[in-house]
């Protein structure tokens, strides 16, 4: 009980000096995932993705929004998918195919500053996936970085870092396997598990 008092004076003295993400302690009920393929779960079995199993981590229902292929743009295009429900929370994690089609620096800084805005008029905490993992990611990962921080956004570093090279973690040339998830899924539980 004690330590329960402790954590909740805690937050709300993070809320009260503008510390901590944007809208924490809302009312919302879910947690989206909203990303690209490595959100959908492309090449595991169902309940083997990241968002299935930070259900069984947090205790809240994970909707997931994932659409393989997607680009920022493409993210920012079907926003108001979320919308739909009631988000407490929203993983933002799109980029590696903006990376890998050099989509235009600008396009994506651009889109993924509208997804926030959306997101925390929506009431909810949105959270800043960022896959990293090669080279040719750490351009947009600082930026993700820098928005977030701007924005009041948690920001969740690089969930590929460690896996992208390794073949035992992933289910082709690009994509994690079930182990692989598993790391994803604890990367961002690490992040998000003080504000849930």
């Amino acid at each position: 009980m004690k330590k329960l008092l402790i954590t909740l004076f805690a937050a709300f003295a993070l809320a009260a000096c503008g510390g901590g993400p944007l809208n924490q302690g809302n009312s919302g009920r879910e947690i989206i995932a909203f990303g690209d393929s490595i959100t959908d779960g492309h090449g595991v079995a169902d309940g083997q993705d990241y968002p299935s199993l930070l259900t069984a981590k947090t205790g809240k229902r994970v909707i997931n929004l994932g659409v393989s292929g997607d680009t920022m743009a493409q993210g920012r295009a079907r926003m108001r998918e979320i919308a739909g429900y009631r988000p407490y929370m929203v993983l933002i994690e799109f980029g590696g195919n903006d990376a890998i089609r050099s989509r235009p620096f600008t396009q994506t800084e651009e889109s993924l500053t509208a997804i926030i805005d959306y997101v925390q008029s929506l009431g909810a905490i949105a959270v800043v996936v960022d896959t990293g993992g090669n080279f040719k990611m750490n351009p947009y990962s600082k930026m993700f970085k820098r928005i977030a921080k701007e924005k009041r956004a948690l920001f969740v570093p690089a969930i590929m870092d460690g896996i992208f090279y390794k073949p035992a973690l992933k289910s082709d040339a690009i994509h994690p396997n079930a182990a692989g998830h598993q790391k994803i899924a604890d990367k961002i539980y690490k992040h998000i598990k003080d504000y849930l």
